[in-house]
């Protein structure tokens, strides 16, 4: 008898037979390309005139109008400089434009509606619109003490330069005073002489220097020997 055969083939056959099919895909896929156009947008107009005219009640509006001011943020902040500083004086005072403006170094004086003024060697002057404000240092008690103020700040009643720097700093931020070498120090003494020298230009021959307390401690001091 006659040996039979196997009537199903190896599969060592049949991969030739898919390889030819696949690459024969991608050759019709790489050949069949479609060419899509890109169309322009069409305008409001060109759409509406386009668009087939349908009996409705709604009115078709057209786009908003555009704003009139260029850039809103800029007006309103100068409208609130306007209300929060009338005279324009704590803006030209630390204007980069005024020669006489304020810098770091110099020594200012912050008078406050509530509270007791304070003053100090500026360190920081940051500018920031409404929100500008200046760092002031000064020892007390042989303590090292920093403060912001706000310069719109309603609470700020003036700001004064008592002592200018003599050269100008070459740094916007002298935070190295902060360090034991170059710390000021207290300038409470320096500010003192100013007051009395503004005293005697007004010709209150010094009075005005003195505080509440010490004009009261005087008036004390008065009774007292009246009675002996």
């Amino acid at each position: 008898m006659a040996p039979t055969t196997h009537s199903l083939r190896p599969l060592s056959c049949w991969k030739p037979i898919f390889r030819h099919t696949r690459l024969q895909k991608t050759a019709t896929r790489s050949l069949t390309t479609q060419i899509t156009q890109i169309k322009p947008k069409r305008t409001f107009e060109e759409s509406r005139a386009i668009a087939p005219k349908r009996r409705s009640n709604f009115k078709i509006l057209g786009p908003p109008p555009a704003l009139k001011f260029k850039e809103p943020i800029k007006d309103v902040t100068a409208a609130q400089i306007a209300i929060l500083d009338p005279t324009n004086a704590r803006s030209n005072l630390f204007s980069k434009t005024n020669p006489e403006a304020a810098h770091v170094g110099d020594i200012l004086l912050v008078r406050l509606k509530t509270g007791d003024p304070f003053a100090g060697v500026c360190i920081n002057i940051r500018r920031r619109g409404i929100d500008t404000g200046i760092l002031l240092r000064n020892e007390l008690t042989r303590i090292g003490v920093e403060m912001w103020f706000k310069i719109y700040s309603p609470n700020v009643e003036g700001i004064e330069v008592v002592q200018r720097k003599e050269k100008r700093a070459r740094r916007a931020r002298l935070t190295y005073m902060r360090k034991p070498k170059h710390d000021m120090g207290s300038v409470q003494n320096i500010v003192l002489a100013y007051q009395r020298s503004r005293g005697a230009l007004r010709g209150n021959g010094g009075a005005g220097t003195l505080g509440k307390d010490e004009l009261k401690g005087g008036k004390r001091k008065i009774k007292g020997k009246g009675k002996k």
